[in-house]
């Protein structure tokens, strides 16, 4: 099997759906040897922020001299980021032999696993064969019941920013939601919690106490930004100064949340010096997360794509570009709450540019999220693809304005491709 072989069978698999349970994917790592529990985890959820809060944590592991796993999903350019060690994606020949590997063995259960089990189960596997002293984990959707949850106690799980987003399948409140990403919470273990609703932090403090498990919570009122321009930010949090190339005040605050991650593991004997704490900040990558791809015009990809996400877009549009033509290159799925992202977006729009995102049979087509926009009384332009998309869109900033291409990721890969970026 090569590699187009095996991205074909995991795509394939997507008529399988997703599946809520663990019994599927627990068989399935039973019959290969149980590799995640011969691995150490941290184990990250949330509604927005948890990408790159695993991010921050592998670049931290890594700086710490740790050989440090990274799962995480969805992808930009290449499958094969969704698995990394020590910021190296996983070649096409080991992916295709774990695929070919897992095929036969998938193939012969009663209950076939569903695409994301698979990629798990490929994960875990690999990570545990190239003896990683401990794996960035990254929920996929929810927590109790994901695919990722199959691992025992975690070094430290960590809950990030939790909003309405997947209410279909989570449930329609965060108190709802938050009980859902607080299953990864297990007897005894520590608990990072990002600073947020009391709605929110009353759900996680409850499971804490029901489970004994430890809780530490950031404190974003001590976080002091002392720099910030589109090259990145510099801050204080608890006395102690930072600097990161990611834009915004949400990476601040993931940033936090990171160091507070980062004294837990401390606590429990993982030699993570302050230094490498520093470098690891300073060195990490996240791609499309209020990304700054050209300058002239400036042209920034954000792969934000639920009402929250766009709150925060909006906050930083006006925060780095005040003065400028905001031109919003926008491609959305079809089953998140677009109309209310439109809505907050429209407060920091001048123009649209829609697209219709690559590689999804949830996609919304361009036509039907221009009627949305056009609401707002604002320029409106259908652009047949996403490359003509983003000629569009510099076009109309024109010299004096700006491009910001929101919506989804979905979007972003081949956005940024248009700059010769992956």
């Amino acid at each position: 099997m090569d590699i187009k072989e095996a991205l074909e069978y995991i795509d394939g698999m997507q008529w399988f759906g997703s599946k809520p349970g663990l019994s599927r994917v627990s068989t399935l790592l039973e019959k290969l040897g149980d590799p995640q529990k011969k691995l150490k985890f941290v184990h990250i959820a949330g509604t927005n922020g948890k990408g790159s809060c695993a991010a921050m944590t592998a670049s931290v592991l890594k700086a710490a001299g740790c050989r440090t796993g990274l799962f995480t999903s969805p992808y930009l350019a290449r499958f094969n980021e969704r698995m990394q060690i020590n910021g190296q994606e996983i070649e096409d020949g080991e992916l295709a032999a774990l695929v070919a590997e897992l095929k036969p063995v998938a193939e012969a259960m009663d209950d076939h696993p569903t695409e994301f089990e698979l990629i798990t189960a490929a994960a875990m596997l690999w990570f545990s064969r190239r003896r990683c002293d401990i794996v960035v984990l990254e929920v996929g959707l929810g927590g109790r019941l994901d695919a990722t949850n199959v691992i025992d106690t975690p070094e430290a799980a960590v809950i990030m920013n939790i909003g309405l987003d997947h209410t279909k399948v989570l449930g329609d409140t965060v108190e709802l939601i938050a009980a859902e990403k607080a299953g990864i919470i297990k007897p005894g273990c520590d608990c990072v919690l990002y600073q947020q609703s009391g709605k929110v932090e009353r759900v996680i403090e409850a499971r804490c106490k029901e489970l004994v498990a430890r809780l530490h919570k950031a404190d974003f009122s001590l976080i002091n930004k002392e720099f910030d321009s589109l090259d990145g930010q510099v801050f204080s949090y608890k006395g102690d100064a930072y600097a990161i190339p990611l834009l915004g005040a949400n990476q601040l605050k993931n940033a936090a949340v990171v160091v507070e991650l980062a004294n837990v593991l401390r606590g429990k004997g993982w030699k993570i010096e302050q230094e490498a704490l520093e470098h690891g900040l300073y060195a990490v990558s996240w791609p499309a997360r209020f990304e700054l791809v050209h300058d002239d015009p400036p042209f920034v990809v954000d792969g934000g794509h639920n009402p929250q996400c766009a709150a925060t877009v909006v906050e930083n549009l006006e925060n780095y570009f005040p003065d400028k033509k905001r031109v919003l290159l926008v491609g959305v799925l079809g089953d998140k709450d677009y109309p209310e992202l439109c809505r907050i977006l429209s407060a920091a729009a001048d123009e649209f540019v829609c697209v219709t995102p690559n590689n999804s049979e949830r996609a919304l087509p361009a036509g039907t999220l221009a009627e949305e926009l056009r609401r707002y009384n604002k320029p409106v332009t259908v652009c047949d693809s996403i490359e003509d998309g983003v000629s569009a869109a510099i076009d109309a900033a024109s010299k004096g304005g700006m491009v910001c291409a929101v919506g989804s990721l979905y979007i972003s890969g081949a956005v940024r491709a248009c700059f010769g970026l992956r």
